[in-house]
């Protein structure tokens, strides 16, 4: 898949990205140096194609780039961070 134009809504604390029409999400709460993620939601129209994960990886990129420790709550997010050692150290 190539590069998505995720969007960071700091306000709602969520990453977003529209496609085709639809929007996909990963929500999240930060405190205290730590960001919870929270969901990830990937309409069936458009899943299939590696967005969660690309939502995931931005989300944990900018909580490294603020220093902040990852509670990943959501199941997928958890899972990516099983698979993608390089973020281990950040797991809370």
């Amino acid at each position: 898949m190539t590069d998505l134009n995720i969007q960071h809504d700091t306000t709602a604390q969520r990453f977003l990205v529209r496609i085709e029409g639809h929007e996909a999400e990963l929500v999240y709460r930060q405190g205290g140096g730590q960001m919870e993620i929270v969901r990830t939601s990937v309409p069936e129209a458009i899943g299939g194609r590696g967005i969660a994960a690309q939502l995931v990886k931005t989300a944990l990129d900018f909580a490294r780039a603020e220093k902040w420790q990852v509670k990943p709550t959501c199941s997928y997010a958890a899972d990516y961070v099983r698979r993608h050692p390089e973020y281990a150290d950040m797991v809370d």
